[in-house]
């Protein structure tokens, strides 16, 4: 959430920051913002000085009536014109307030200098050129679905009995070598980046999604309980950034790192007629997430950071990868600066999301709450949030499987996951 003053004292830089996103169409809330705001700081001031005049002929009556001198009537119906004006005005207030609410919940987040302007994920640019390991199979190489069922490890069919299309099943090999990466990816961030592990709830409360920014523009991305009034995850990203929901951290307790496995559901709305073929859409996936807390100006410094450990995971894998520095016109609405690492499909020969690493500023905090007392400062401020996949394995699978297919159609384990497999080869 943006903060009312920066948008009272710099209305153009936040109209620039809209037209930048391709949301110029939104200069009208704004605008209408601004009206609102104007009127409530109008009847907060009035309101204030008739309970003054209150509060002072309140005490005339109280004198009055103590001497026994005159009457004190005609001022007493007085004041219940004056009370029964503050209470009209306190409502108008409090209405201004819950209207003035409603917009800054839809308001995107300021963009960072460093994005780019672009109108789609086209415009993004790459920021760490590819990484190939000399993982380019000379040979035509049988795409992640087919290879899966022919291999007897993934069964999208059955999963879309039991439920329906895009929740997948894994099976014998194919069921370790998930838990497999969860597994390795946790211990990485725990051991080696000093992430302290959470394993939150699956479903969350509509102030945790509010929290994050997933309420109320993405409302309809998540899959909801109407009788128990709870969301599935879209990500552990919202459990774990509520972990401190109106919480007032302490300045030596920052930075807080936390690593968390989910599983993530999503609806996916909108994204029919896109690629649907086994993980390139699904809307249940797993995922290992990265979330940190840090000061406001540390917290670019952790971005780089998050990159980094996600990078360290591929590197690891030695699976193939870029990085994109997002463009204005595809970054989330919540997130100052974004990067998202691309893993390579051979099958599909193209790039295929598997992280995103996000700043989000103090957008998220201010929607949660979650602040900190500065060392030396006796005024409170807001921490900034961050959060990176480390990593989705939906993605990951698909090259996985695609850069380590031999030509005889078998599998090679990754070394680094052998351990946790027990087995080197599937086939």
């Amino acid at each position: 959430m943006l903060d009312i003053n920066l948008i009272r004292q710099h209305p153009e830089e936040i109209a620039g920051m809209l037209k930048k996103r391709r949301q110029a169409e939104d200069s009208s809330k704004v605008d209408e913002l601004l009206e609102l705001d104007a009127e409530r700081r109008r009847l907060i001031k009035r309101s204030d000085e008739m309970k003054a005049v209150r509060n002072r002929v309140s005490r005339e009556i109280a004198v009055i009536k103590r001497s026994g001198q005159g009457s004190a009537d005609e001022l007493i119906l007085e004041m219940k014109d004056v009370a029964d004006e503050i209470g009209s005005m306190d409502e108008t207030i409090s209405r201004i307030e819950r209207q003035t609410e409603a917009i800054l919940l839809v308001l995107p987040n300021r963009l960072h200098p460093d994005v780019p302007e672009g109108s789609s994920a086209d415009d993004n640019v790459v920021y760490r050129e590819p990484v190939s390991f000399g993982r380019t199979p000379d040979f035509n190489v049988t795409n992640h679905l087919d290879l899966g069922n022919r291999l007897g490890i993934l069964d999208f069919e059955r999963g879309a009995k039991i439920t329906g299309s895009g929740f997948p099943v894994y099976t014998g090999k194919g069921a370790k070598l998930e838990r497999a990466l969860l597994n390795f990816m946790l211990d990485y961030h725990t051991e080696k980046h000093g992430y302290t592990e959470v394993f939150p709830p699956f479903m969350v409360n509509e102030d945790s999604l509010r929290g994050t920014g997933n309420w109320p523009k993405f409302a309809d991305q998540v899959y909801y309980m109407n009788e128990d009034k709870l969301y599935a995850i879209p990500t552990a990203e919202v459990p774990v950034t509520n972990l401190h929901r109106d919480e007032m951290l302490k300045d030596e307790q920052l930075p807080l790192s936390y690593a968390a496995y989910s599983a993530c559901f999503r609806r996916e709305a909108g994204s029919y007629g896109k690629d649907t073929r086994g993980f390139l859409r699904v809307h249940q996936f797993n995922k290992v997430e990265m979330v940190k807390f840090t000061r406001p100006e540390a917290s670019y410094d952790a971005l780089e950071e998050i990159l980094q450990n996600a990078e360290a995971i591929l590197k690891a894998l030695e699976i193939p990868y870029r990085v994109l520095l997002l463009c204005s016109g595809d970054i989330s609405a919540s997130a100052a600066k974004c990067y998202d690492i691309e893993v390579w499909s051979p099958a599909e020969k193209k790039y295929l999301e598997a992280s995103s690493c996000s700043n989000f500023e103090d957008y998220q905090a201010r929607r949660a709450n979650i602040r900190f007392k500065p060392a030396g400062s006796s005024k409170p401020a807001y921490v900034h949030t961050l959060n990176g996949s480390g990593l989705a394995t939906s993605r990951l699978m698909v090259s996985l499987l695609e850069n380590y297919q031999t030509p005889e159609g078998t599998v090679t384990v990754p070394e680094a996951l052998r351990k946790y497999t027990g087995f080197d080869v599937i086939g």
